[in-house]
């Protein structure tokens, strides 16, 4: 596959990868990415890439940070998906009011940005904002951020959710006002130190809250650029799958290279047995196929593929959790055949086995859920030309 070379942030993005291989053992050490990655993460643009122009920032298109996702997991999933959730981060905090982006962005669009996208914790209106107490785990990149955007459900507010449930609220506070507690002691992409933000009765101004549902529906307040029009449900999980197929390139280069010398114990060239060639064929077909839905997915939130709208509302998700299915089996093909050499703690084939598997287990990318909406759309007739 080719990516678009003319931007900043996609040429940009093959340094950082190469930085974050070389880092790849302490951020496995450290469980958390190194000084060096963060740096270049945010030098390369990704911080910036959806802050709204009116602050320094880029407001980009995804197709473009999505080919800079692929590339910088092709060295190191847990950097990728770092750059990734950092991009949409600051894509939410353009949905505060304006007082609240120029606090954020006061000293330039460069600010790293973490959100927690579960409501947890509690929230308490008091005069002129709100209290704000508890503890949200999984926030990978936290150590980092600048600023932390909570989520947090808010009963006594409108809700416009059509099942009934509470309305929720982000909001942002600042790295002086959190605390981060240890917990992240996962077998799969150790380097993105999703450890727990905790906040203590933190007080947040109302210029500094945001409601969810104007994310979901893409009402950005100061803002008509595409990136912050689109609604929620055109990349919902699209910030979690991109790091994805990197990091199987990264895998299968690993591979390739080793089997290259490979020769088994009748001294035969690995490279040259057909089960050898196969594999790779297969694994490479799947990642291709998974790569194509994760472009087509971004296509039609930048606008430049317009399904029908209501196919537009469950074919994204559906694509996403395909294609991560798609790339679990090509990353469990090459691990397999990967042989003892493979199974080494230094061999970077397993950790970019364990790092895809670990990740595709996040709830949003889940087929179950998102193939069942799809599959309840088509029956009901959605799929259907509506008659002259």
């Amino acid at each position: 596959m080719s990516y678009d070379n003319t931007s900043t942030i996609v040429v940009r993005a093959s340094q950082v990868a190469d930085i974050a291989a070389r880092h790849t053992e302490e951020a496995e050490t450290a469980r958390r990415l190194s000084p060096q990655v963060i740096h270049a993460v945010r030098d390369a643009g990704f911080a910036r890439h959806f802050v709204p122009v009116a602050h320094g920032g880029a407001a980009g298109a995804f197709s473009e940070l999505t080919s800079a996702v692929f590339l910088v997991g092709e060295g190191c999933t847990s950097a990728a998906w770092a750059a990734s959730l950092a991009a949409y981060a600051g894509r939410y905090a353009a949905f505060l009011p304006a007082e609240g982006q120029a606090e954020i962005w006061a000293d330039g669009p460069d600010a790293l940005l973490v959100a927690a996208l579960m409501p947890s914790g509690t929230a308490e209106r008091v005069a002129d904002g709100w209290r704000l107490s508890g503890e949200w785990k999984y926030i990978s990149g936290v150590h980092f951020a600048d600023w932390a955007l909570a989520c947090a459900a808010v009963p006594d507010e409108p809700s416009e959710d059509p099942q009934g449930r509470p309305a929720v609220r982000y909001f942002a506070v600042p790295r002086a006002d959190f605390t981060i507690a240890e917990s992240w002691f996962s077998v799969g992409m150790r380097g993105t130190g999703s450890d727990t933000l905790v906040l203590s009765d933190v007080f947040v101004p109302e210029h500094r809250t945001l409601a969810r549902s104007a994310v979901h529906a893409g009402r950005a307040p100061a803002s008509d650029a595409r990136c912050h029009i689109v609604p929620m449900y055109a990349v919902n999980s699209l910030p979690f799958a991109a790091p994805l197929v990197g990091a199987v390139r990264g895998a299968m280069r690993a591979w390739t290279e080793r089997t290259g010398s490979r020769v088994d114990r009748r001294g035969r060239a690995v490279r040259e047995m057909p089960s050898m060639q196969v594999s790779l064929a297969r694994s490479a077909a799947e990642v291709d196929a998974a790569e194509l839905l994760v472009r087509r997915t971004a296509a039609v939130a930048d606008g430049t593929e317009a399904p029908s709208e209501g196919e537009a509302a469950v074919r994204g998700a559906r694509d996403l959790a395909l294609a991560v299915e798609l790339l679990v089996s090509a990353v469990d093909r090459v691990f397999r055949t990967s042989g003892t050499s493979g199974q080494s703690s230094t061999d970077p084939v397993q950790r970019f086995w364990r790092d895809v598997n670990s990740a595709a287990s996040h709830v949003a990318l889940s087929f179950e859920t998102t193939g069942a909406a799809y599959g309840a759309w088509a029956l009901s007739g959605g799929g259907r030309p509506k008659p002259g």
